[in-house]
């Protein structure tokens, strides 16, 4: 039997030294902008779109997973994803949902409220259209989130969808689609020397973001 982990030495030193200034900051919108395009252009490997996406089924209990941000602007957040996959069915009960984002890198983290509503048809062909063969392919394969005996089951279907679209445009199935994330609250985090890290949270009230830095 193997002798338990001692974790009380896994610390790191935020040593980035930066805090935000208050008085400038006033839109949460332009802030992740500023903070997603400084990381992206520091040219990382990490993904700097991937975020941790957190529903609620109807048993109430949370579950989060990493997913990919497609698009942003001050309207929301826009993921993809199978309507029908444990996500779509929470989501579709209970469209309150979490994201977060954590550039471990420049000692960021972004956390996000919101509700999350399905794009309209047309931007969810838009964008399956332009995305790689295999990956359209791969929407068709899988019944995302179902009980499957092997994996071969899949590998099988997909040389078969191979075949029958190999000279024909590939449609895009008929559960499958984006959703936006229209926040409701805002929460920055740059990690900070001693664990005194700054937080600034946004929240939206009567159309209007009231800001307040938090302790740590």
């Amino acid at each position: 039997m193997s002798s338990k982990l001692d974790l009380h030495s896994y610390r790191v030193n935020y040593d980035k030294n930066r805090e935000f200034d208050f008085k400038k900051i006033i839109n949460p919108f332009t802030l992740f902008k500023q903070w997603f395009e400084e990381f992206d252009n520091d040219n990382f490997e990490s993904e700097v779109n991937a975020m941790t996406l957190s529903t609620i089924n109807k048993q109430g209990f949370p579950k989060s997973r990493v997913v990919l941000l497609k698009e942003f602007d001050e309207k929301g957040f826009i993921f993809y994803s199978n309507y029908k996959s444990e996500k779509g069915v929470s989501i579709e009960n209970n469209n309150r949902v979490c994201l977060s984002f954590f550039w471990e890198e420049h000692q960021r983290q972004v956390i996000i409220k919101g509700y999350a509503e399905k794009t309209s048809l047309s931007k969810s062909l838009a964008y399956f259209n332009s995305r790689p063969k295999g990956s359209k392919l791969g929407a068709l394969v899988s019944n995302q989130s179902s009980v499957i005996d092997s994996k071969k089951i899949l590998f099988d279907k997909l040389i078969e969808l191979k075949d029958k679209f190999s000279d024909t445009n590939i449609p895009m199935p008929s559960n499958w689609g984006g959703y936006n994330v229209s926040p409701i609250e805002f929460e920055f985090w740059q990690g900070g020397n001693n664990r005194l890290h700054d937080r600034l949270r946004f929240k939206l009230v009567n159309n209007n973001w009231i800001k307040h830095r938090l302790s740590p």
